[in-house]
């Protein structure tokens, strides 16, 4: 039996949503990060254009320490803020400063001047707040001036985070629909499998004797080719049944041939002649009966209605044994599967042992049907009891052997076994005696199961 290693749809829809997962977070993380260099970059040039405000106003006024030396953007008044500008001579002495540094320091900057005498670095001030600085040397006069001006970092990276936390929300729910997008895309991508499944479904359960749909050009292959087993399958059989016809004739001469000759001679050869084909004959006949049972249980699409089946057999054992009460115990629920074989191999079954528990019963003899699971797939149960004598573990054990036959059996049972094992054996299903909770015997018959096929109303004509 095949295993089945879950569904495809739902590999498809995992690997998809797992691939969606990652793509967005690195997405949304990529976008950050281009988010905060821009705003870096925005930064650096709103820094230079106050710079240059500051120097031209400084040389305006020809004095650092006029008071006309100001800038109007607020966050320079605010006290720490991280915004902060200052002028000082060459020798560090401060000259003029912004309104937000009072009670601070604006840290030095120690890499070299580039060529348009400018400087810039990164730089915590006194409350630990993270600040990009700029600074430039000018000359008025032969005085040597520094102007510094800061702008904060972390107002940057905070604004980032929360463009992060946005953009994984936006690009979250953007996930979700695609990943809704793909359980649905898969599911429709996969419809035709199911298609097909359900067309084979038909074929196993009888309802249909081929594999029938229109099917996309991936699978439409497939069905052809279930087709081709198919119609192989029922050559197969129809072969192997004209070559055990064949078979049976040939060797059914013969052997008369030999009886005959036999027959007319009293010596010990020709005892022995006759006992042999004799043999020889009941072999053939067995094997050839027990091809012919396994070539019709091949067949694919048959299937038999159990409950009405057991109804009959019960009705006619009733009459048949006048003076024994056989019933059909409990009321038949109606999802229950039907027998997938022949008919006519279901009531010999049934019949066999109905008539045997018939024989060796009381007064009652009971049927029950009913369903569970064998072999990993549904069954069919049926279950005949009696209140006879029954049989002990060790009858039961030895009438249920491989290859036991009729003759070899234990002497008194009385069960004619042969043919229902052979037939359970065929179809591969199950065959269990046990202890009857009428006192008798139990025997019970676990059968492959077909799905019922849907009866058609009956209509009334017309008054």
């Amino acid at each position: 039996m095949a295993q089945r290693r879950g569904s495809i749809a739902a590999r498809l829809f995992m690997l998809s949503t797992a691939w969606l997962v990652v793509s967005l977070v690195a997405t949304a993380f990529l976008l950050t990060e281009l988010y905060a260099g821009a705003l870096d970059n925005r930064l650096g040039e709103t820094l230079d254009l106050q710079l240059e405000s500051l120097v031209a106003r400084t040389l305006e006024a020809g004095n650092p320490q006029s008071s006309d030396v100001e800038l109007t953007d607020p966050r320079f008044d605010r006290p720490k803020s991280g915004w902060y500008w200052a002028i000082k001579d060459s020798d560090g002495a401060l000259l003029n400063l912004s309104g937000s540094i009072v009670g601070s320091e604006m840290p030095a900057i120690t890499l070299p001047f580039n060529a348009n005498n400018t400087r810039t670095d990164v730089a915590r001030d006194a409350f630990g707040t993270e600040m990009r600085m700029v600074e430039r040397q000018i000359r008025i006069g032969d005085r040597e001036l520094h102007i510094i001006i800061s702008g904060n970092l972390d107002e940057i990276r905070v604004e980032a985070g929360s463009f992060r936390g946005q953009t994984l929300t936006v690009l979250g729910f953007i996930g979700i629909m695609l990943a809704i997008m793909s359980a649905i895309t898969a599911r429709i991508a996969l419809r035709p499998l199911g298609q097909l499944r359900a067309a084979v479904e038909s074929v196993r359960e009888g309802e249909t004797d081929k594999v029938a749909g229109n099917f996309p050009y991936e699978v439409a292959p497939l069905a052809e080719e279930v087709n081709a087993l198919l119609r192989s399958n029922a050559g197969i059989i129809e072969r192997a049944k004209s070559q055990v016809g064949n078979l049976a004739h040939g060797l059914k001469t013969p052997l008369a041939v030999l009886r005959n000759e036999a027959n007319g001679r009293q010596t010990v050869v020709a005892s022995v002649v006759t006992t042999e084909t004799d043999k020889m004959a009941a072999i053939v006949t067995n094997y050839l009966d027990q091809a012919r049972l396994a070539a019709r249980t091949r067949i694919v699409g048959k299937k038999a209605d159990a409950n009405l089946a057991v109804k009959r057999l019960v009705r006619v054992m009733g009459k048949v044994h006048p003076s024994r009460e056989v019933s059909l115990v409990e009321p038949v629920p109606a999802t229950l599967p039907w027998f997938r074989g022949e008919e006519s191999d279901l009531e010999e079954m049934v019949g066999n042992l109905l008539d045997n528990a018939c024989k060796w019963a009381k007064a009652s003899v009971e049927v029950t049907l009913g369903e569970d699971a064998w072999a990993g797939s549904r069954a069919l149960v049926i279950r005949i009891e009696d209140d006879g004598k029954g049989l002990t573990e060790d009858e039961a054990k030895a009438v249920l052997k491989r290859g036991v036959r009729l003759d070899e059996k234990t002497p008194g049972s009385g069960l004619g076994l042969d043919i229902v094992k052979e037939l359970v054996d065929v179809y591969g299903g199950g065959f269990v005696l046990g202890r009857s909770r009428l006192g008798g015997l139990r025997a019970e018959l676990l059968l492959p199961a077909a799905r019922p096929t849907p009866r058609l109303p009956v209509r009334q004509a017309a008054a």
